[in-house]
């Protein structure tokens, strides 16, 4: 393997799991701007014979696991489909973090923040939830396996766990949180945490090439309601764009599946990338810096 020339140790070659995802695809991107080795699989993680064959050809010494099934076109699938969903995000997610193990590989897992909803303790303008806090919300198939498995998954020792929620590219693809909301005919307007990717993403890496271990909630700091981002959208973005909304009880009627609403605390993560002299803006401002760079973009 390769070494670097800086110091002379072992350089990084990263193996991205979920190789014709979204967050895979600008993992990719960001890792071969920064000159990294990186390679794609998409193997199916509960493969076992497979997966381990597969690390053992790349031979990485990090593997970014951005796989797993969110359903199309969205989690109301998996209420359908809980076979394949438990195969997918359960059993595959523990094969493939357990293979690592097993080759002494680092694995940094893009887990999910939605697995909580605000309680008593945790109303919408109090305190976020914190790493350590158990899930409460099982409104939907989804989120119940992503909260079971991290469970198990948090007690390996070459594993990162980063808890996205609704993330946002500075691009309207179909993935996008806000292109999702923009074509829904009504929102709730309830403020949550939300993961801007061009923000979170190089710290990802970042976190891997430390091996830093255990849970994070991956998320800019602070909340932010649906409205809110409309607005911003709006007046940034798209000028003509107009939205209505509607309560908890009338969404209720239209999905299959409950929806996560929820404000993590970012304490731990901010205070872990401050080492590494990395800051990550607060949602707000976070967002603003997205659309303007859509809107540079010529994005509409």
């Amino acid at each position: 393997m390769a070494t670097d020339g800086s110091n002379g140790a072992q350089s990084n070659r990263f193996l991205i799991w979920g190789g014709e995802g979204w967050v895979a695809g600008h993992l990719k991107t960001l890792l071969e701007k920064d000159g990294k080795e990186v390679h794609m699989t998409t193997i199916r993680m509960e493969n076992r014979e497979s997966v381990l064959a597969e690390l053992d050809r790349v031979k990485p010494t990090h593997v970014l696991n951005a796989a797993g099934c969110t359903g199309r076109p969205n989690v109301d699938w998996c209420e359908d489909n809980q076979e394949a969903t438990i195969r997918s995000n359960v059993i595959g997610t523990l094969n493939l973090t357990d293979c690592c193990f097993l080759r002494g590989i680092h694995c940094t897992v893009f887990a999910t923040g939605c697995i909580y909803q605000y309680d008593e303790a945790h109303p919408w303008d109090g305190p976020g939830f914190l790493e350590t806090d158990p899930a409460n919300f099982a409104g939907s198939f989804y989120s119940m396996t992503k909260a079971h498995v991290e469970e198990v998954m948090k007690h390996y020792n070459n594993c990162l766990i980063l808890r996205l929620r609704m993330p946002v590219s500075d691009d309207l693809h179909p993935r996008n949180f806000v292109t999702k909301i923009a074509k829904y005919e009504r929102v709730v307007d309830i403020p949550n945490s939300n993961t801007i990717l061009s923000d979170l993403l190089p710290a990802s890496i970042l976190m891997a090439e430390h091996k830093d271990l255990g849970i994070y909630n991956f998320t800019n700091p602070g909340a932010i309601s649906h409205n809110e981002v409309l607005t911003l959208f709006r007046d940034i973005v798209r000028p003509s764009f107009s939205w209505k909304n509607f309560s908890l009880e009338e969404q209720a009627k239209v999905i299959k599946a409950g929806r996560s609403n929820c404000k993590l605390d970012t304490t731990k993560l901010v205070k872990k990338l401050k080492e590494y002299g990395y800051e990550i803006p607060e949602i707000h401002e976070a967002y603003r810096k997205c659309f303007e760079r859509m809107k540079a973009a010529g994005v509409q």
